[in-house]
């Protein structure tokens, strides 16, 4: 059994498809969603079913996969039963892939004022914001509330917040401008907040400098050693005193493991990781194994990072793990090969850094647009992404700028 439909229990699953076994995936979402271009949902250049697929759909032609749609509430270790809001569910093995959450750092302002974008409903939840916000203003004659409402701060400089300020910057300027020609550019302020003294901590410093000057040709202020202590709807304190006026925060500074680590009994670790032994399973439990963000998996004495790469090849390893079990034979330790990582400033720019190669620019924009398309889940989606993003790159045009508000669901 795998909880979580995401890179990691996708991976464990299909990995899992010439194995003795049948395979059940649980999540509480129906959908496998591509997280590296929510963020281009949330600036409305992609439309949902851009970046996620059914489960059900995907898990099709594996043959011996099947899919429940339910919430895990507990896992009963020495029965070996899965917990859910619609009932227990046996298992013979357990994958938790459940994946993470934002962390507020326990910042009670931040939970309650600042948006996420971790979840697909807070990707659409910020697309809504945005053009709300640019819709309301025309209708208000004051110029220090429009800068307000025009002004959005993403805090946390890693490669979700440089993406989604570039993005943001670029939907505003170039795609918006046409849309209110009475839009006062000189009212917008796109801020990128981060508290360390750069950004991108985990590349090359010749990149985080070639990506702040990209985002500041693109109108973004980038503003280091800025770390946010209190937030408002109307404004951002930073702990060294100084208030800015906001109408917009998103939160990309943190994350932590998903709730379900808490519901193993465990000791957990730093970002409410869950340990694990050198062959990711459940210390003292051979039949449980945790990977993806959820896993406190080290190499040597660092944590691997929550990273998309560090959950596929866990899930790989543990799909060849459980296939030897069945086969009565042994665990083998998961030894995790980093294939690099970058991150996209918006046209033209980006930055990727794989081994020893340092690509920016143009260049750099080139390989992420490659590697992202590639991985896209599904060839369908592969082409509309495609379209997308051709179509934006030739008329400065984004198709997707549609405020949709859904009604709560009838309770089953």
């Amino acid at each position: 059994m795998i909880a979580g439909a995401g890179f990691a229990g996708l991976t464990c699953a299909r990995g899992l498809k010439n194995a003795p076994v049948d395979v059940l995936l649980v999540d509480r979402n129906n959908y496998h969603l591509f997280t590296p271009l929510l963020y281009q949902v949330a600036s409305a250049l992609l439309d949902p079913g851009e970046v996620a697929r059914p489960v059900r759909e995907l898990i099709r032609p594996l043959g011996n996969a099947d899919f429940r749609l339910a919430r895990v509430t507990g896992v009963d270790l020495e029965r070996r039963a899965l917990k859910t809001d619609r009932g227990e569910l046996p298992y013979d093995y357990l994958v938790l892939a459940t994946g993470s959450q934002s962390d507020y750092f326990g910042n009670a302002s931040l939970a309650k004022h600042a948006m996420g974008l971790k979840q697909m409903e807070e990707g659409l939840a910020l697309r809504n914001r945005v053009l709300s916000r640019v819709e309301a203003t025309q209708w208000i004659g004051d110029r220090e509330r429009r800068r307000n409402m025009l002004t959005f701060a993403i805090v946390g400089g890693g490669p979700t917040g440089v993406e989604m300020a570039g993005a943001l910057s670029e939907l505003i300027r170039h795609v918006l401008k046409k849309d209110y020609p009475h839009l006062d550019l000189g009212e917008v302020r796109v801020l990128l907040l981060e508290a360390e003294d750069s950004l991108l901590a985990t590349f090359d410093p010749a990149l985080r400098e070639a990506a702040r000057r990209s985002l500041q040709r693109k109108g973004v202020e980038v503003m280091l050693g800025a770390r946010v202590a209190d937030v408002t709807d109307q404004s951002i304190r930073l702990a060294g005193g100084e208030e800015i006026s906001v109408g917009t925060v998103v939160w990309t500074a943190g994350v932590r493991g998903s709730e379900v680590g808490a519901l193993l009994g465990v000791k957990l670790l730093r970002q409410a990781r869950v340990p694990v032994d050198k062959t990711l399973q459940l210390p003292g439990h051979p039949a449980v194994f945790v990977i993806g963000d959820l896993a406190g998996a080290v190499d040597g004495a660092n944590p691997l990072p929550m990273l998309i790469p560090v959950a596929m090849q866990e899930g790989r390893r543990v799909a060849a793990t459980i296939g030897d079990m069945v086969r009565n034979g042994g665990a083998s330790a998961f030894v995790y090969k980093d294939p690099g990582t970058m991150a996209t400033i918006g046209r033209n720019s980006a930055v990727a850094q794989l081994g020893r190669v340092r690509l920016s620019g143009f260049p750099g924009w080139v390989m992420w647009l490659t590697v992202h398309l590639v991985n896209v889940v599904s060839f369908r989606s592969r082409i509309l992404v495609l379209i997308n993003w051709a179509w934006d790159y030739l008329f400065y045009d984004r198709p997707i700028r549609l405020v949709l508000r859904a009604y709560d669901d009838h309770p089953d």
